[in-house]
Order: C-alpha cells, then structure tokens, then sequence
C-alpha cells in the first residue's frame, strides 16, 4: 500500500496521512506516555508531519514508522519537560536566602511558597522562572517562549497575580465569632 502520492495539494495528502495513521499513532503515545496526554503527543507529531509534509516519505509504511520516530522524540521531549518543571520546583523549594539556621518564619515562608508555586499552571511557572530563576528580562524571555514580548509581560503579570493569589488562599487562623448586631434608633 502506498501513500497516495497523486493528491492534488498539500492539504490532500496531509488529511490522508492523518487518517490512515492517527489511531496508530494514539495507542503508540498512549503505551508510551500518560493516556490524557497521548492525544496532545499525536497533535504535536502531526503539527511537526505538517510543517515538513515535504521530507514524509512517499510509501505509507515509511511514512508510518516516520511519524512513530516523531511522535516517539516528542514523547520524550514531554517527559524531559515534566522532569524540568518538577526539578524546578524542588529547587525552588530548596532556595534559602541568606538568613540565620533556625528561622522558622523562613521556613514556613519557603513551604507556603512552594505550595503557591506547585498551584500554578505550567504557563505561570515558565514566566516566572524565567523572569526571576533565568534572570532574563522581556525581550529575551519573549524570544524564548516565541512571543511579543508585550505578551511575555502581559503573560508574567498574570503569573505574579497568580502567584500572589495562592499565597493568599494559605490557611488562616478561624474569625472570632461575630457579637450579635445591634440596632441603633435615632
């Protein structure tokens, strides 16, 4: 069986590779990374078949086991990624300003703030840490994420937000209760 080879544009072929090879490709990513990302993997693979429609080979086969090699490396790129974020987030957890050994209010300021950090999404994570652990300013942290960086600002903001958010969901000490409300006549 063949590719077909003889589609009339760009869009043709692409729609026909999806079809013969999508639910091939889903179970591959599903035997291989956790089953809610599997679909997001295959997206990434046909986003990358797409872009270099030119190098798929012409016979189905081939360009089969070609996108098994892409959704393979992406699969890995995932994985790499998810070791990053958590190894980011013990460091971030392990950071000790200079202060004297003892001092329980740093203590419980680093486990809050671990906490708040391990509640922000993925995207909030990665502007502030490269805002603040990678020290870059917009421009280059734009560049690193591929966005203005009138976006990368926009995007750390609501990351700082965010942030300060969770922070203020950290448990409290209960109200006193309430004394009971008086009418006043005049």
């Amino acid at each position: 069986m063949t590719f077909p080879s003889s589609a009339p544009d760009r869009e043709a072929r692409f729609v026909a590779l999806y079809q013969a090879v999508y639910a091939d490709l889903v179970r591959f990513a599903q035997r291989r990374a956790h089953h809610t990302q599997a679909e997001d993997i295959v997206a990434e693979a046909f986003l990358v078949a797409w872009r270099r429609l030119d190098d798929v080979p012409e016979q189905l086969m081939d360009a089969r086991a070609w996108l098994f090699g892409i959704t393979r490396r992406t699969v890995l790129n995932a994985r790499r990624g998810a070791e990053r974020q958590q190894a980011l987030a013990v460091r971030l957890a392990e950071v000790v300003p200079a202060q004297p050994e003892g001092d329980a209010e740093l203590v419980a300021r680093q486990v809050d703030l671990a906490a708040a950090w391990n509640k922000l999404s993925a995207v909030h994570q990665e502007a502030l840490a490269l805002a603040v652990l990678e020290d870059l300013a917009a421009p280059q942290a734009a560049m690193v994420l591929d966005i203005s960086p009138v976006a990368f600002r926009l995007r750390l903001s609501r990351a700082r937000r965010a942030l300060r958010a969770h922070l203020g969901q950290l448990p409290k000490p209960a109200p006193a209760p309430a004394a009971s409300p008086e009418r006043h006549t005049q």
